[in-house]
């Protein structure tokens, strides 16, 4: 699933290509991904002007100019494409799931093959009530190792689940909790009230060096994921632990571990990572 570097990405890469652009028709293929009905959905959009495409934790926000938002998940294989026109037969996306169309012919693209991905419209006011039940944003200047330290002293759930609550802190998924864990030498089974302030601050520096390395080289790419343009991320190729098991750890060269709990994977270095 798209994390919080992909969605940047793909954000950075649509904002100079969608943002003035009017929508005269929205054209929705695939309805299962709406969280409201297509009756409800469409009419609301056309005529609308996007102002501004920003970001929420893992999500892309296209913000138009009644103050609402079209609110995007792109779930575990959502993907949004942009065409100056209709898209030529080698690039024409295979599961279209939404199509915007623009005044100036240009069209935006919602493909999603598995269709676990949602598209949304909300008021601001139902927009304001969407974020404030999600966490801080962790590259905000605003979120310090003291915000951090004491949420994890008020849980006992193992820090790899805890990262990936969007509750406690926002856009962090399994591939860059890994990652991070791994720098701040954590094991990931470890209980979040049980993580010293030492650890606790290394893991406030990894989360964040982790999160801006991953946007500065696209996001990651492991099997679907394309950036606005349908590039792939570069990060996969500096990962340290996540979907290495069986493999030498860069640092160590202990064995690379993968292990089940909360029915998700986590990776770790047995030795690099020992406990709080």
């Amino acid at each position: 699933m798209p994390e919080l570097p992909e969605a940047e990405t793909i954000v950075r890469g649509l904002r100079p290509m969608v943002t003035g652009q009017t929508l005269v028709r929205v054209e929705v293929v695939k309805a299962d991904i709406l969280r409201e009905s297509k009756r409800r959905f469409t009419p609301r959009l056309r005529g609308r002007r996007i102002c501004a495409v920003t970001r929420r934790a893992k999500n892309v926000l296209l913000e138009l100019d009644d103050d609402s938002v079209v609110w995007i998940n792109l779930g575990m294989t959502g993907r949004l494409l942009v065409f100056s026109g209709p898209p030529p037969g080698t690039s024409r996306p295979t599961h279209p799931a939404v199509r915007f169309r623009f005044a100036n012919g240009g069209i935006l693209i919602f493909d999603d093959v598995r269709r676990f991905g949602t598209v949304e419209h909300l008021s601001a006011e139902a927009r304001l009530e969407r974020s404030g039940a999600i966490g801080p944003e962790p590259l905000a200047p605003s979120w310090r190792p003291e915000d951090l330290l004491s949420s994890l002293a008020r849980s006992r759930s193992p820090v790899r689940s805890w990262l990936l609550d969007q509750r406690r802190v926002a856009g962090v998924g399994n591939i860059y909790a890994a990652e991070a864990l791994f720098l701040a030498g954590i094991d990931p089974r470890t209980p979040a009230c049980a993580i010293d302030p030492r650890r606790g601050r290394a893991l406030h520096v990894a989360i964040r060096d982790v999160l801006q390395g991953a946007i500065d080289a696209g996001g990651t790419t492991i099997r679907d994921y394309r950036n606005a343009e349908g590039e792939m991320g570069q990060y996969g190729r500096r990962l340290y632990v996540y979907g290495r098991d069986d493999a030498p750890c860069h640092h160590c060269g202990t064995t690379i571990e993968r292990v089940v709990f909360s029915n998700r994977s986590a990776f770790l270095c047995p030795t690099c990572q020992q406990g709080a």
